[in-house]
């Protein structure tokens, strides 16, 4: 790119650890592939496209809606969130060379506790998350609105993201984009661009 493009980040798996995968599972004394198998699918769309709220989704997590200590699903939660290896310092490296970086992310209200926890506010904007804008990824106008918001032609934007799904989206409507799940992998592909210095 021969103008310095503007990054939409995924975070969840791409700049973040998933919940989901380990703390949430033992919560509730399950393992990751029992818990996928009792909970209301629908209800976790909804709460990422800003539809329900927090209190309604815990109302529903599982499809027997057994009882769940909001609370303690909250505080699990927040906790369990950690940085994937190496990208706080590669964001870090980004912001002080000057670009303008924004999440682009399926996410519920729930992006309010990984900023208490980890301030990746310090680096991008959370200014594309499903639960503000209503509009999940792969769907096209997660990417067209985003870019129209900024001001600029997809093309303008450089999107990363952990799933080839996400990515082969953002393609398709003109953005580049980096399939990865490691900061290293991550850095290398920003170097081999010009983005950063080898």
């Amino acid at each position: 790119m021969s103008v310095r493009p503007i990054l939409l980040l995924d975070v969840m798996e791409t700049l973040v650890t998933e919940p989901f995968r380990a703390e949430i599972p033992a919560l509730f004394g399950m393992s990751s592939e029992e818990l996928l198998a009792t909970l209301d699918l629908d209800a976790w769309l909804e709460f990422e496209e800003g539809r329900i709220s927090e209190v309604e989704y815990v109302g529903r997590l599982f499809a027997d809606r057994r009882a769940v200590d909001g609370q303690l699903l909250r505080s699990c939660v927040r906790n369990a969130y950690r940085w994937l290896e190496g990208m706080e310092e590669l964001l870090a490296e980004l912001k002080q060379a000057g670009f303008q970086m924004h999440a682009l992310s399926n996410y519920p209200v729930w992006y309010q506790l990984i900023d208490e926890s980890l301030q990746l506010s310090r680096f991008l904007d959370w200014t594309f998350v499903s639960c503000l804008t209503g509009v999940r990824k792969p769907a096209p106008d997660a990417y067209l609105r985003a870019a129209s918001t900024l001001g600029v032609e997809p093309q303008r934007c450089l999107f990363i993201d952990d799933r080839r799904v996400n990515v082969d989206a953002a393609r398709a409507v003109g953005m580049e984009a980096i399939l990865q799940r490691d900061a290293p992998g991550l850095r290398r592909k920003l170097v081999v661009r010009g983005l950063l210095d080898d």
